[in-house]
């Protein structure tokens, strides 16, 4: 690592839309990292008032600088417009409900800044209670990985590579900085020149499954991804307040979108056909299954209160 690489400056970048009060702990956490010279928010839609109140709980002299006014664009293209207004030569993406511990922004550089090459370095993201979180570490999503974690087919013969999962946060977990397919969206780290080396993230996918084309394409430029398990990110799950039916209808759009682009010409085509209806019955069974417990809840919710309640209360 150079001394230029040294005193790179970092942009963090932080998109939120409907973004719960955790969105305060986030920029907190942010704006306490060494060599974070800004944070930059796009508010892709919230309360009014939200925001400023967010950044008013998280006291620092250094700067937010909030992106508003487009609506809700979706991820991929709120993620490239907080790039455009970045002025540091780094590149920092977090979750608006991830929290970055002390120093693992400076931490992300120095191990990235180490490498070889263009560099892609993702940290680790663990539940509150400190286990790694699905979706942490993941190998490159394919059309036939997709239709193994649909049929379960990895039950037969976890540990034969045919049957390999998609998320790899149950194999033991690395020890040192390692080249990994495919990192977690949740936050992520390069410089951004590399960013913009491939044009950013793809803007036609609305919510989902662009990171993970991200680091396919970042890897086809010639590119290194890797897994820095030194960083490790609490990532608070549903919390914002988006309807869980939408989230899941436009990760199977997305997922789809990605198989078309990726994989059209090496996978036959009555296959291709046969995941997207697999993942798009997979969405109804999810989808029926939430319905229906909407109309139950009210129900049980008012069901009359067993004595034994009543008398503890």
């Amino acid at each position: 690592m150079t001394e230029s690489d040294r005193q790179a400056d970092i942009s963090a970048i932080v998109v939120s839309y409907l973004t719960g009060p955790v969105l305060s702990q986030c920029l907190s956490a942010l704006r306490r990292q060494e060599r974070v010279r800004e944070v930059i928010l796009v508010d892709n839609g919230n309360p009014e008032g939200f925001v400023e109140e967010a950044i008013g709980q998280s006291d620092s002299d250094i700067p937010v600088h909030v992106i508003n006014g487009q609506g809700n664009v979706g991820f991929a293209c709120a993620c490239n417009l907080g790039a455009r207004a970045a002025e540091g030569d780094v590149l920092l993406f977090v979750n608006p409900d991830a929290l970055l511990p002390p120093g693992g922004a400076a931490r992300l550089a120095a191990d990235g800044f180490d490498r070889q090459g263009a560099w892609l370095m993702g940290a680790k993201i663990v539940d509150p209670d400190g286990a790694e979180q699905r979706g942490s570490r993941r190998a490159t999503l394919t059309p036939w990985r997709a239709f193994v974690e649909a049929t379960r087919l990895y039950a037969i013969a976890p540990r034969h590579p045919y049957f390999r999962r998609f998320n790899l946060h149950g194999d033991p977990c690395p020890k040192e900085v390692t080249p990994l397919p495919v990192i977690s969206g949740a936050c992520f780290m390069l410089p951004k020149s590399d960013y913009w080396s491939i044009g950013g993230m793809d803007e036609r996918y609305f919510l989902h499954v662009e990171d993970v084309d991200f680091c396919l394409r970042f890897k086809e430029a010639g590119g290194q991804v890797y897994f820095d398990p030194h960083v490790a990110v609490m990532h608070y799950k549903s919390s914002s307040r988006v309807d869980p039916l939408f989230v899941e209808m436009r990760k199977t759009a997305s997922m789809l979108r990605y198989f078309r682009t990726h994989f059209s010409e090496p996978y036959p085509a009555p296959f291709m056909w046969l995941v997207a209806v697999m993942l798009w019955a997979q969405f109804g069974v999810t989808a029926a299954f939430r319905i229906l417990r909407r109309l139950v809840m009210p129900t049980r919710a008012l069901a009359p209160v067993p004595a034994a309640e009543t008398t503890r209360r």
